[in-house]
């Protein structure tokens, strides 16, 4: 394996800033203190949220269902899965308690803006705010899209390197949530995956599943009473929208922490002296308002660093940070270009050297300066 970075691409990334460029990042209470001013919560909008887009929902759906022109019905079975989208950032937040005021409403819409996407409330909670928010980009901990070493690559008999190169080849993130945290960890997860066995667990996935066989029952009978094909209004109406928000997530949660700036970890000392809250992020910038459509989920520093910002502040948030700390987070302007381009360099990572690398172990990206801390 070369000892030295070597670029093996052709387009320039922003590289990690060096040390003695980069502001020692404030200790997290103080970070958040700065925040505490812009993070009330406001359960009136939080609730007009709710219902907007569950009513766009709904009418998507119908219109997906309804319409009679294939494009038009594919169109609408596109914007369903998107707004899929939107309700599970909503749910996302009031599983974060950071919605509304009130917890027990939070966990309420919780599970109903979850539906949709047959998420499990209570075992999503468990493997995202314990685990991932707990432990971001620590190896071992952090499951979401951890990179293998490559001697661990090595190891793999074909069909599981094939699989992985698959899931980071960018034109699968779709596969790889539904397969890797969907099915694997959310959807009556094993033994082996979850140890622990609570009732709110079972009872969830079940709700999800009564859910599932709802949703395929009504569409059945809206199909015949409309004389369709049940194939075609099932496939516009529940897997074209289930396959679009897979796709969604799978792209999200891949951009939010993978970055040829940002590090992974297997030495939890190091992980902590980084300042994993900000240093592990992205903060990922569109142009013409798809940041808001996402409900700002893009703001991703902001959120790594106080879970309890609601998303309507998000913004606000994120600003702040990026004027209280300039050079430290990093920011990266959305494109294609640099998508693919990222899904070419981040294939493995080496945790020595603190490098990404191919799938060959050659250094795609320069080794991460350790960063300083302010006491």
């Amino acid at each position: 394996m070369p000892s030295s970075y070597t670029p093996t691409m052709n387009l320039a990334l922003p590289q990690a800033p060096l040390q003695a460029l980069t502001p020692a990042i404030p200790h997290r209470k103080v970070i958040r203190s700065w925040l505490a001013p812009i993070s009330n919560k406001n359960t009136a909008w939080a609730l007009c949220l709710v219902l907007v887009d569950l009513a766009l929902f709904a009418l998507l759906l119908t219109a997906a269902v309804l319409l009679t022109q294939p494009a038009l019905k594919v169109l609408a079975g596109i914007l369903s899965g998107l707004v899929i989208g939107r309700l599970f950032i909503l749910g996302h937040d009031a599983c974060h308690q950071s919605l509304t005021e009130h917890r027990r409403l939070n966990r309420w819409l919780g599970r109903l803006v979850f539906m949709p996407s047959l998420t499990p409330y209570s075992l999503w909670d468990v493997g995202h705010n314990v685990v991932h928010h707990g432990y971001t980009n620590l190896k071992d901990f952090d499951f979401v899209w951890q990179p293998h070493a490559q001697q661990a690559y090595a190891e793999m008999p074909a069909w599981r390197q094939a699989l992985e190169r698959l899931y980071r080849s960018g034109w699968a993130p779709w596969l790889y949530y539904l397969v890797e945290i969907w099915w694997k960890r959310m959807y009556f997860p094993s033994r082996k995956v979850m140890p622990t066995r609570r009732f709110i667990f079972m009872a969830d996935c079940v709700l999800v599943t009564a859910v599932a066989a709802v949703w395929v029952a009504a569409l059945v009978y809206a199909a015949r009473a409309s004389g369709q094909s049940v194939a075609w209004v099932l496939g516009s109406a529940f897997v074209l929208p289930l396959f679009v928000w897979n796709a969604l997530i799978g792209f999200v949660v891949y951009v939010h922490h993978t970055h040829t700036s940002v590090a992974w970890y297997n030495n939890k000392k190091e992980w902590s002296a980084a300042s994993p809250f900000v240093s592990t992020t992205v903060h990922l910038r569109f142009g013409a308002g798809l940041g808001a459509a996402l409900h700002h989920i893009m703001e991703h520093t902001a959120h790594h660093v106080d879970m309890g910002v609601p998303l309507y502040r998000l913004k606000q948030a994120q600003a702040l940070l990026e004027e209280k700390m300039p050079g430290a987070i990093v920011v990266q302007r959305f494109s294609w270009a640099w998508y693919f381009e990222t899904a070419k360099r981040c294939k493995l990572y080496d945790f020595e050297k603190q490098c990404w690398t191919d799938f060959s172990g050659r250094p795609t990206s320069p080794p991460k300066q350790p960063a300083a801390i302010e006491s």
